[in-house]
């Protein structure tokens, strides 16, 4: 891994992309800009709620944050996935064919925090190679519950912000994503098949504090649920005190 020129996380706000921006920054890569796709109300290929709060989270990280907000993307009106996913990425791929030409050439690679899709991997992977750059994906193929356990060891404060899975009810939305729940997780899996972290949709996330922020994110929501389903609504956000 290259530890010359500039790198792009590609950030959402929710845990796996701040944990893959977190570790980038360990290791010692210089991530001066963070890309959030805002991608409508569905997509095969990003984090969908509260992307909005991205700007703030790149206030308190004191990063750069290049927003790409494309025409709604039609995930639902689409019967081949496969054709969706690569449509979806043209956007960001053009995002960071600009970037790289601001930076003169020396946009190193990129920050992903996928865990197991190899339907977004394998596209960020096809899109670093045609952009002649890197992709640095610590979360891919881990463990999902030492990868949970080691974002809240290392103070990652997390807030659930959509729930869409058996077993996930309206008493989730806005909860801590902490040891109980990281608890009460594991034997959801173990009943119900969810994922861990949520990797296949079944809940999103937003990191509201951690040790690469200066300031936490403070929120007012409201809950939205639809019966099997729900997401929280911000009525109101900005930043805390830095401590």
């Amino acid at each position: 891994m290259t530890d010359t020129g500039s790198w792009v996380s590609l950030f959402s706000g929710g845990k796996d992309s701040s944990w893959a921006l977190y570790r980038a920054q360990e290791q010692g890569l210089d991530v001066s800009h963070l890309l959030t796709v805002h991608p409508g109300d569905d997509s095969y290929m990003y984090h969908v709620p509260e992307t909005r709060l991205a700007g703030l989270a790149a206030e308190s990280l004191g990063i750069d944050l290049v927003e790409v907000e494309p025409d709604d993307l039609g995930a639902d009106d689409v019967e081949d996935a496969g054709a969706q996913g690569d449509r979806e990425l043209e956007p960001l791929e053009a995002a960071l064919t600009e970037l790289q030409s601001d930076l003169d050439g020396s946009l190193a690679g990129v920050t992903a925090g996928a865990v197991e899709s190899e339907f977004q991997t394998s596209r960020i992977q096809a899109m670093c190679d045609r952009l002649g750059i890197e992709l640095f994906a610590p979360l891919w193929q881990r463990d999902s519950r030492a990868l949970a356990e080691e974002m809240l060891d290392a103070g990652f404060e997390i807030t659930i912000v959509q729930v869409a899975a058996r077993g996930l009810d309206e008493s989730w939305l806005g909860r801590t994503l902490d040891a109980d729940a990281l608890a009460e997780l594991s034997a959801l899996n173990e009943e119900y098949g969810v994922h861990v972290l949520g990797e296949g949709g079944e809940f999103e996330t937003l990191v509201t504090d951690g040790p690469h922020m200066a300031r936490p994110i403070e929120l007012a929501y409201e809950t939205v649920w639809e019966g099997t389903r729900g997401h929280i609504r911000v009525t109101d956000a900005r930043l805390g005190d830095g401590t």
